[in-house]
């Protein structure tokens, strides 16, 4: 018979069941995961229901990750966090740039996720930090529980306040960011060796490629420094003043990458200017020999020209036979001496 329902886990709760260690077991993602911390236990969440619960109690704090939300999700999550009806609206629409806003007592971050396999694909993450909560939403093809900064037990850097987890996954996102400039630089090498080696429109697609993914980064990461600026340079209530100097930390490593980026921007477009320079190079050397060419095509004809090919059926019946041979030799030394004249002068 079918298994009864209600006595099923569902594949959330299954997902985040913690193991015997307190941390939760590697699954698949769910579409809504957290944490709440109480004062004296962490607690896991895997529904609204659990959500709304814990909410309930005053001293817990709560970190709630959601997963490619709908619409209806966003609405529901935002009513029980008590969230801004605008923060709702930015996060269910999905297409947002990086940037920072306070809106009544919470704090709305727009940052990405980038990674490279082959390309460069970014996540758009939304961080909603709140008196005592935090909201993490974003697509498939990022997880925060996977970020090194949490140590494998989310609730250990919960318990610090959601301030402090807001910089933990900060700092994951833009520690990611090394790896990626890392990949590019070395695709940038392998690029100059092909333009100066063989030039090819291979070569030429490849960096226009390069130059549209360092467009998407910079557009992803340089709007990011305004949102460390505005967290390490005012007031906030909600960002614990013990923590701001954690969040300088990330906003150094995002100069670094920013500087970076810069960098390779400059190497590619010099790049592209050495492959244009390569191709007219190589135009000049083809032009320069087919030159050359046309000198000793020209010389024999003038040969030709002069003692008049008319003449040659009385050469070849033997009246003439000794000029005409004469003439013809001369005109194939004369053609190798020009020809080793032009090859030492590096024409053909």
């Amino acid at each position: 018979m079918p298994p009864d329902p209600a006595r099923e886990p569902s594949a959330a709760t299954a997902a985040l069941a913690p193991s015997a260690s307190g941390s939760p077991r590697a699954a698949a993602p769910a579409r809504l995961r957290g944490f709440a911390w109480s004062g004296e236990r962490v607690v896991t969440l895997a529904d609204h229901e659990g959500l709304a619960e814990v909410l309930g109690d005053p001293a817990a704090t709560v970190w709630v990750d959601v997963t490619a939300p709908d619409g209806s999700d966003v609405t529901e999550i935002a009513a029980l966090l008590d969230l801004h009806p605008l923060i709702a609206e930015d996060i269910a629409e999905r297409n947002q740039r990086a940037k920072f806003e306070e809106i009544e007592g919470s704090i709305h971050i727009v940052m990405f996720s980038v990674r490279y396999d082959r390309e460069v694909t970014t996540v758009e993450v939304d961080l909603v930090l709140g008196p005592r909560s935090l909201l993490t939403v974003h697509g498939e093809g990022w997880d925060p529980f996977a970020l090194d900064q949490l140590h494998g037990d989310p609730g250990t850097v919960l318990k610090r306040g959601p301030d402090f987890l807001l910089y933990a996954i900060t700092d994951g996102l833009v520690d990611a960011l090394f790896p990626v400039m890392d990949a590019i630089e070395d695709q940038i090498d392998a690029l100059q060796d092909d333009v100066i080696r063989n030039a090819t429109p291979q070569t030429l697609e490849r960096l226009f490629g390069l130059k549209r993914e360092l467009i998407g980064l910079r557009r992803a990461t340089s709007p990011a420094r305004e949102i460390f600026n505005q967290l390490t340079n005012r007031d906030l209530p909600l960002v614990a003043t013990e923590h701001v100097v954690y969040f300088r930390d990330v906003y150094d490593h995002l100069i670094r990458v920013t500087d970076e980026l810069d960098n390779d921007r400059d190497l590619v477009a010099g790049t592209l200017d050495v492959y244009l320079s390569t191709i007219n190079n190589n135009l000049s050397v083809i032009m320069k020999r087919l030159t050359g060419v046309t000198v000793i095509l020209a010389g024999i004809a003038a040969f030709a020209g002069i003692f008049g090919m008319s003449e040659a059926g009385a050469a070849f019946a033997g009246t003439e036979a000794i000029g005409f041979w004469l003439v013809t030799g001369s005109v194939f030394v004369a053609a190798f001496v020009l020809a080793w004249v032009l090859h030492q002068r590096n024409w053909i």
